[in-house]
C-alpha cells in the first residue's frame, strides 16, 4: 500500500509542476514575443487560463491530502479537543458535501458540451475535454475529503486546514531572520 501511495503522490506532485511550468513557459514566452518581436500568439492566453484552472482544481485535492488550505480555527481551538474534531469533521462533511453537489454539475456540464459539440475558441479543441477537469478535481476533492475524514475520526490528524502550521512557518521563518516581525518593521 505504501508504494501504491508513493507512486499516486508522485504522479499528483509531477502534473501539478508540468501544469505550473507549462504556465511559467507560456507566459514567458508570449512576453518575449510581445516586447522583442511585436507579435504572439492568439491562443497563448486561453492556454495559460486552461492551464491555471487545471492547476487550481486539481490542486484543491492536493492541498488537502497534505494539509496546505490555511483556516482560521481561533475560537474553535479555544473549546477543547472534542469540539475541535467535531468541527473538523464538519468540515470534511460541508467539504464532501461541496465536492458532491459540484460533481454532479459540472458532470451534467460537461455531458451537455459533449454533445453539443463546440470547440475552444482559440485552441480549437473539444470544450469538454478542455473542461474535463471539472469533474476530475471535484471526485479528487471528495476523495481526499473523505481520507482526512477517516485521519480525523482515527485521531492521526487534527483538521482540515493548515492555520496552526501556518503560524509555525512564519514564527520558524522569523526566526530565522527570513521575515521580519510585523513590529519590528520600519
Amino acid at each position: 500500500m505504501s508504494k501504491t501511495r508513493d507512486v499516486i503522490n508522485t504522479v499528483e506532485e509531477t502534473i501539478i509542476a508540468v501544469l505550473l511550468a507549462g504556465m511559467a513557459l507560456v507566459t514567458f514566452s508570449q512576453v518575449v514575443a510581445r516586447y522583442a518581436f511585436n507579435s504572439g500568439a492568439v491562443w497563448a492566453l486561453e492556454l495559460t487560463t486552461l492551464l491555471f484552472a487545471w492547476l487550481v482544481l486539481f490542486g484543491m485535492s492536493y492541498g488537502i491530502k497534505v494539509g496546505l488550505h490555511l483556516g482560521v480555527d481561533f475560537f474553535v481551538n479555544m473549546l477543547g479537543p472534542k469540539v475541535v474534531r467535531a468541527a473538523a469533521l464538519f468540515a470534511v462533511a460541508c467539504g464532501i458535501a461541496y465536492a458532491s453537489i459540484l460533481f454532479v454539475g459540472s458532470w451534467v456540464y460537461l455531458t451537455k458540451l459533449y454533445k453539443i459539440g463546440i470547440t475552444t475558441e482559440d485552441l480549437h479543441l473539444p470544450r469538454w475535454l478542455a473542461y474535463s477537469i471539472l469533474p476530475i478535481g471535484l471526485a479528487l476533492l471528495g476523495i481526499r475529503c473523505v481520507e482526512a475524514g477517516i485521519q480525523i475520526w482515527r485521531g492521526e490528524r487534527a483538521s482540515i486546514s493548515a492555520s496552526h502550521e501556518a503560524e509555525d512557518l512564519v514564527r520558524e521563518a522569523q526566526g530565522a531572520g527570513g521575515m521580519p516581525h510585523p513590529e519590528k518593521r520600519a
